[in-house]
């Protein structure tokens, strides 16, 4: 009966351990997915500014292919696209509902380029070193980027990645209190078979063994559990709006799986060795007092 009953509590203690693991991992690994998630959204918006290049209204089909040769040659350059004289024209006059030849007599608008940048390059001190050469090329009368939106856009990610950082930082401290609490109250519910394993002379690294184990193993299922209710949630928001899946990349479902693998195997790991060494450096008054 007494084994018995011992075993039903060593499993409440798993059990108990597993969902408070579990739980922390959830959130961790929520924290780390919108971190990752928030860059490639950052990309995905760098990535369709666009840098506008007018061109020389006397500029030959020769030379604007010259200039395109050479901006595509940029190690910056995402995308071009070549915007004709009566291409412009037509976009003109469908945004302002009448054809400016009609009253002018002629075409106004010049041919351009529009150069969509690599999210690298999208900021403000990449800009000061790609536009100024662009803007001395006589057949390009004028550069135009959103610079201010860019800096504005990078400010607020970063702030946001760095808030989003410490929330990480504090709920892995907090996890890391919560699992060794948890642990430590089933290494203190056999306290006594490690003492009673000292005196017969078995090394600290046989004792730990067991219990280091059964934490990996709390540390696999609260992985796994964690891991199936964060990508559940993921599958839920995608099948809500499947415009994200293309922000859902590989490497955000890899650095979320990994953040909480590895999290959920180390705290447990770590907290199930601070704790069995407790007790294993404890006298044999401050056992029986403890």
């Amino acid at each position: 009966m007494s084994k018995q009953k011992k075993s039903e509590g060593t499993s409440m203690n798993m059990i108990t351990a597993c969902i408070s693991t579990s739980l922390m991992l959830i959130l961790l690994g929520m924290v780390v997915f919108f971190v990752t998630f928030a860059r490639e959204f950052s990309n995905s918006l760098k990535e369709n500014f666009i840098v506008t290049l007018m061109l020389d209204e006397d500029i030959t089909q020769r030379q604007a292919y010259d200039i395109q040769t050479r901006l595509r040659a940029l190690p910056c350059t995402r995308s071009l696209n070549y915007i004709s004289k009566e291409k412009a024209l037509k976009e003109q006059s469908e945004a302002l509902g009448t054809d400016p030849t009609e009253f002018l007599g002629y075409n106004p608008m010049p041919a351009s380029f529009e150069m969509r940048l690599k999210a690298d390059y999208a900021i403000s001190d990449s800009l000061d070193k790609i536009l100024p050469p662009l803007r001395a090329d006589s057949l390009i009368v004028d550069v135009t980027a959103p610079q201010n939106l860019m800096d504005s856009l990078n400010k607020n990610i970063r702030h946001i990645s760095t808030v989003m950082l410490i929330v990480a930082l504090l709920l892995t401290i907090v996890s890391f209190v919560l699992i060794t609490n948890t642990i430590r109250l089933s290494v203190y519910a056999r306290r006594l078979t490690i003492r009673t394993m000292r005196l017969v002379g078995a090394s600290y690294s046989f004792i730990r063994r067991p219990f280091v184990g059964k934490a990996l193993l709390i540390g696999v299922i609260s992985a796994v559990c964690a891991m199936c209710v964060v990508f559940g949630g993921v599958y839920y928001m995608v099948k809500y709006e499947p415009q994200l899946i293309a922000l859902v990349t590989t490497e955000v479902i890899a650095y979320t799986a990994g953040a909480i693998v590895v999290c959920g195997l180390s705290l447990t790991w770590i907290a199930a060795y601070i704790s069995v060494t407790r007790y294993l450096k404890m006298t044999r008054n401050r056992i029986f007092r403890s």
